[in-house]
């Protein structure tokens, strides 16, 4: 007897299509919280469709009872009170009342059902957090994580070190002109280039990794089966086949303001660090800057002609706003990988012999990086200070400390103070 209100025969044969790992819903063993596979997978496309990107209410339900049990919440009509009792007062009524109210006109089984048909017909195919090309970085969007990701091209880009490149839509010649400078140095650098997919800065972004053999990622607002903007459906396509697609907006959803901001942070989660080449006061690239800096992921902006419009905003953030100016990839590197500008190693301390510098099975952990940029090269930093400056607690600091300097990346001095280790270039040139 299935769990849904559809057979198993029937979901399988929806999902196998838009789901590589196939063999994972044949067998009845279940998820660290107890689910089987198969109600798991069901379990987070019904989500998808009954939610908007970065909904928090859904991520403390998923996050508290797992997205099975949180999902035959919604879908058998419970009240308001079982969310409540369910977070341990993650909720209190008047919130569970109002998510509630959010997500139960969504709760039709056809829709759920097109959103997977959608799928197979543009050949997307299904992330989740317990996948191997799942990006660890994610989590740093804590409660609005998204419950899955749909994927059109190479999944394991998602693992790979990445920088967003961002602008405004209506760039000038000099915003598209650095935009591709600066996308291909980054890919010779063997960096992928993470952007939107939008007109102006985002799409002279994509065509330079592309043009320079590089790896690059668009994040969709809307499903992964509507290409926008229209005008970019060539370079979209080229995209999904020579890079990567994703979104976490189901297939058949129309892009919207509210996708398009939530849409950001994903670009800034998925990136070691966000640039901004050309914005205006008001531009939307903006929001995925402030996104980055939420999730303390490093920003850096392009300084543009003090009499263009163009680059007012750019200005502004960083007058305003923790940034730096870039003003080249090495700059770009620097901030996103370390003072030496570049990418660490893979897991096993081998570098690949399938490009300059090596490709990386899995990035920096979150936390080391937070604590590497609270340290200073010279002034020495007591783990109080340095759990102050990185936001972190010190139990967090001292365990990152203790990798790190394993790693060689800190030091503990004579003092009792830790600093940043200096790199064999910054010793090189000293001498």
């Amino acid at each position: 007897m299935s769990y849904w209100e559809i057979g198993d025969d029937r979901l399988r044969a929806l999902l196998v299509p838009v789901r590589p790992e196939a063999d994972e819903l044949d067998g009845e063993e279940g998820t660290p919280g107890g689910e089987r596979p198969l109600d798991d997978l069901i379990a987070r496309v019904v989500w998808s469709v009954l939610i908007e990107p970065g909904d928090k209410g859904a991520g403390r339900l998923i996050a508290a009872i797992g997205s099975v049990a949180a999902a035959r919440l919604v879908l058998d009509g419970a009240p308001a009170s079982a969310l409540v009792d369910a977070t341990a007062g993650g909720f209190d009524e008047e919130s569970a009342t109002e998510a509630l109210a959010r997500w139960r006109p969504r709760r039709r089984w056809e829709d759920i059902l097109r959103c997977l048909e959608g799928a197979i017909r543009c050949g997307a195919s299904l992330v989740v957090p317990t996948d191997a090309d799942w990006p660890p970085s994610l989590a740093l969007l804590d409660e609005s994580v998204p419950v899955l990701l749909w994927a059109s091209g190479d999944r394991s880009l998602l693992r790979r070190p990445g920088i967003a490149i961002v602008g405004a839509r209506a760039a000038t010649g000099y915003g598209e002109h650095v935009a591709m400078e600066l996308s291909a140095a980054l890919s010779a650098r063997d960096a992928v280039i993470v952007s939107g997919g939008a007109y102006g800065i985002d799409g002279m972004a994509h065509r330079a990794a592309l043009a320079s053999g590089g790896a690059t990622v668009a994040v969709l607002a809307g499903g992964i089966d509507r290409l926008y903007p229209s005008g970019h459906e060539a370079l979209l396509t080229r995209i999904a086949e020579q890079g990567l697609l994703v979104s976490e907006a189901p297939c058949g959803s129309a892009p919207t303001k509210w996708r398009f901001l939530q849409r950001n942070r994903l670009i800034a989660a998925l990136s070691a660090a966000t640039i901004v080449v050309e914005a205006g006061r008001r531009s939307g690239a903006l929001s995925t800057a402030h996104h980055a800096l939420q999730m303390s992921v490093p920003v850096g902006l392009v300084p543009g002609p003090i009499t263009s419009a163009a680059s007012a905003g750019c200005h502004a953030f960083l007058r305003d706003w923790e940034a730096t100016l870039i003003t080249g990839a090495a700059d770009a590197m620097r901030l996103a990988f370390g003072d030496d500008g570049v990418l660490p190693l893979p897991s096993g301390g081998d570098a690949l012999d399938d490009g300059p510098v090596g490709r990386v099975e899995q990035r920096r952990d979150p936390m080391h990086t937070r604590v590497l940029d609270a340290l200073r090269p010279r002034r020495g930093m007591t783990v109080d200070e340095t759990a102050r400056s990185s936001g972190a607690s010190v139990a967090a600091v001292q365990s990152a400390l203790g990798a790190l300097e394993l790693e060689g990346e800190v030091q503990l001095g004579d003092d009792g103070l830790w600093r940043r280790a200096s790199s064999a270039r910054t010793s090189a040139a000293a001498s």
